[in-house]
């Protein structure tokens, strides 16, 4: 797994061209199929729109797909797509909705028009990186807690809530790349005694 940008997840931004107002609606897919779903969604909650132009890039494959849904080949659909991948977002789909004003735009202000609103709705949905991580749990004595906690703080560590009994169980979860150097830290600092073991693996979050 390596990192890559995305959106924080559902998002959306109206704008207006010429009478037309444009809907723009986004969200963090992993698979074609909950990409055509998200889809099918917004064409359900907009179903008399002119147009639900759309397109999704994701990172499994590299499988890109947009449609113009009636307007101008390479007016809609394709900005939309390229509003993606000019900001490397992966994993994620845009639907822009279209409410036709009645003052025809011509290919190139449609082109913008499309382009804004997804810009809009990418902004609205927020960008973010997705960094592969590590869960790491342990056991540690009341007197070595503070120090354990303080150590993962100073590591940027996300913890969980502690379970305290005879011990103290702490989680942790760190980015991939830095999850050796930290169980070291913890290794040394305690003279051996507590080797975290590995839990799982996922992703972090991290705003951009």
């Amino acid at each position: 797994m390596s990192e890559y940008r995305t959106v924080n997840g559902f998002g959306r931004a109206e704008i207006e061209e010429k009478r037309s107002v444009f809907i723009g609606s986004a969200d963090f897919v992993t698979t074609e199929e909950e990409a055509t779903r998200f889809v099918e969604r917004i064409r359900g909650e907009f179903p008399d729109a002119r147009h639900n132009v759309y397109a999704y890039l994701l990172r499994e494959g590299a499988k890109t797909r947009y449609s113009d849904d009636r307007e101008p080949q390479g007016t809609a659909g394709l900005p939309v797509l390229e509003v993606l991948r000019k900001n490397a977002c992966l994993d994620t789909v845009i639907v822009v909705t279209r409410y036709f004003g009645g003052i025809l735009l011509g290919a190139g202000g449609l082109a913008r028009a499309y382009t804004d609103a997804a810009v809009a709705a990418l902004s609205a949905a927020g960008r973010i990186i997705r960094r592969p991580a590590l869960t790491f749990g342990f056991s540690c004595t009341y007197a070595e807690y503070p120090r354990c906690e303080y150590l993962l703080t100073q590591c940027n560590a996300v913890l969980e809530p502690p379970e305290f009994g005879a011990e103290v169980f702490m989680k942790y979860t760190v980015p991939a790349a830095e999850s050796e150097a930290v169980v070291l830290r913890l290794t040394d600092a305690t003279n051996g005694r507590i080797l975290p073991k590995k839990l799982g693996e996922g992703w972090q979050k991290i705003e951009c």
